[in-house]
């Protein structure tokens, strides 16, 4: 391998190196940077986003780069202002030892009037975005008449965005003889269909696989319902206490919403869309930067430019609609040789798409069970224990106080002093999962059996259930957790097993075991949702069934015997539940607590 001062750079440039830091060159930057130097190729370098791509080709670009001629010698396409900005910041680092390099960001956003001037008076390279630089070309500011480099970086994501017709404006502009280099994550038909046509027999380097994620991130998946999908990300997140991540939303509402909710919810968390100004994006991301949010929420478009190097955890709230994007998403953890994790929450009709992502970024993906409430508590201890052992007990100030707490708590034993100061510590996550139920699985857990109409984890397998009637159902926001909260909240004290349970629109049933049925109907009769009052009974038998799997002649007959109850349809139904007109209305009318 070779180091920098092997590659042939200037003194300014080695030590512009040194003062960032630089120690060893990264795969990328070792492949690209000879090549710049030396040849005259056009390149094509297929490397994630964080593996150094922005030095590969900027530390060359500004040794090569004449600072007395006052003309644009070099071009670098962006998809993002955010990227602009920070390429444009990245190549003034590199050239603070090498004379008066001008470089120009342009992008949308900011004021075309100053971009305009900066261009008439000359700049060396331009930063720009797609966009914002057509329209400085048609109003013939942006001149590249001399142009001799052009570089495309994060072309796939240009592509993504639409930018593609602008793309093949732009280097229709630039001189035929010039150098074309094109950074992409993934080989796309687009990519290869730009290289065709404007690249002359280029170098591809490939760092990694093709088309495949960061080598080291890994990818995990939780299957939930998507009732539990905030449920989920809460525990995710309470798990993982040092957990510093992006979660990608579909849309620009779910985004807020799940943004607020974690808010609402205490969390350091904020969202970042399309809807906010540019003002308001700039003021969220640089809060992430600095890691005073610890969970930034955000939409894919949003969220490209974003480079921030130390990400734990990149977490996919929901799929995105081209599974291309999750090797983006993917990419932006596990970078500078860090390990990352990217987890993806995938409800039951989603699961066939894991084999899918499998396959594309030539990796296994690991299931693994949502953390329980006890999990969660001991992960957040332990951390908060390693956290005290390591405290600095320096601060002599402390130390004039001391006298008057010991007086305040000598009545104190050490076992109640550490009880107190924990809960204290840990008193909304006490809150959340002491009597919270743990979410299950779909598969064999709770939550299938609510879907599926078989009994759920609690009470013994041999144990008889009851079928209750309750008048709630889904239009009264009547859902699972309701109906467990509600039995939980009226038995204080117990545990009531609750087995299959059965939604309708306006009312649902349920079962409990058989030795808790009468305790359940009085607790519950004498309750409120929501400000309505609850009403609880024996549910009536299902009707049995014959060999052809009919209802029984019995049930028929009971069924036949009953009259509706409206004054305005009042016509008799005969013993096949049948009749010339207004069924839907009869229907209705009776099938409450039918079975």
């Amino acid at each position: 391998m070779k180091n920098f001062e092997e590659m042939g750079f200037t003194p300014g440039i080695l030590k512009a190196i040194s003062a960032l830091g630089f120690e060893q060159p990264m795969p990328v930057q070792e492949n690209v940077i000879p090549l710049m130097l030396g040849d005259e190729c056009d390149i094509i370098a297929l490397a994630q986003t964080g593996t150094g791509k922005t030095a590969a080709f900027g530390l060359p670009l500004v040794q090569a780069t004449d600072t007395d001629t006052n003309e644009t010698q070099a071009l670098i396409l962006c998809p993002t202002r955010e990227l602009c900005m920070q390429i444009t910041s990245d190549l003034a680092d590199y050239s603070r030892f090498t004379g008066k390099l001008k470089i120009l960001a342009v992008y949308g956003g900011a004021s075309i009037d100053n971009q305009i001037s900066a261009l008439r008076k000359g700049v060396h390279i331009i930063v720009a975005t797609p966009g914002r630089l057509i329209d400085l070309i048609g109003r013939r500011a942006a001149k590249l008449s001399s142009v001799t480099t052009v570089i495309l970086d994060e072309a796939d994501e240009m592509l993504n965005m639409g930018f593609l017709d602008s793309i093949n404006e732009i280097l229709e502009e630039v001189p035929a003889g010039r150098r074309t280099l094109l950074f992409s994550a993934t080989m796309s038909n687009e990519i290869a269909a730009i290289a065709r046509k404007y690249m002359t027999d280029p170098v591809e380097i490939t760092i990694g696989t093709k088309n495949a994620t960061a080598e080291n991130v890994t990818h995990q998946y939780y299957l939930v319902h998507s009732k539990d999908k905030y449920k989920a990300l809460k525990r995710l997140a309470d798990s993982e206490p040092n957990i510093y991540g992006i979660i990608f939303c579909r849309t620009r509402r779910e985004t807020q919403e799940v943004a607020s909710m974690l808010i609402e919810d205490g969390y350091n968390a904020d969202a970042l869309h399309g809807d906010l100004s540019q003002a308001q994006r700039d003021t969220v991301m640089q809060k992430f930067r600095v890691r005073n949010l610890q969970l930034l929420v955000a939409t894919d478009v949003a969220a490209r430019g974003l480079d921030v190097d130390d990400l734990t955890h990149v977490i996919n709230y929901s799929l995105p609609d081209d599974l291309e994007i999750y090797t983006h998403r993917s990419g932006r953890t596990g970078r500078a040789g860090k390990k990352g994790i990217s987890v993806t929450l995938i409800t039951p009709r989603e699961r066939s798409i894991i084999r899918q992502l499998e396959k594309k970024v030539k990796k296994s993906f690991k299931s693994l069970p949502i953390p329980t409430g006890s999990e969660i508590c001991s992960r957040q201890l332990l951390h908060w224990v390693k956290k005290l052992e390591t405290v600095v007990t320096e601060h002599q100030e402390i130390e004039k106080f001391l006298p008057e707490i010991e007086e305040k708590l000598f009545q104190l034993d050490r076992e109640e002093l550490l009880k107190r100061v924990i809960s204290l510590q840990f008193d909304r996550f006490l809150d959340d999962y002491r009597h919270g139920d743990d979410i299950y699985s779909p598969e064999g857990g709770r939550e299938e059996s609510w879907e599926k109409g078989k009994r759920g984890p609690k009470g013994s397998p041999d144990a008889k259930y009851k079928r209750l009637f309750i008048n709630l159902g889904k239009t009264d926001g009547f859902y699972p957790e309701q109906l467990i909260e509600l039995v939980n909240k009226n038995t204080k004290g117990r545990k009531v097993p609750i087995g299959q349970i059965d939604l309708m629109k306006t009312f649902s049933f349920f079962e409990v075991e058989e030795q808790y049925s009468d305790e359940v109907i009085v607790a519950l009769n004498n309750a409120k949702f929501n400000d309505r009052r609850v009403a609880v009974e024996i549910a009536q038998e299902r009707p049995e069934k014959d060999e052809l799997g009919n209802r029984s002649e019995k049930r028929k007959a009971k069924w036949s015997d009953r009259r509706p109850d409206r004054k305005s349809d009042r016509k008799k139904i005969d013993y096949q539940g049948k009749r010339s007109g207004g069924f839907k209305k009869d229907k209705k009318a009776h099938k409450k607590n039918k079975w």
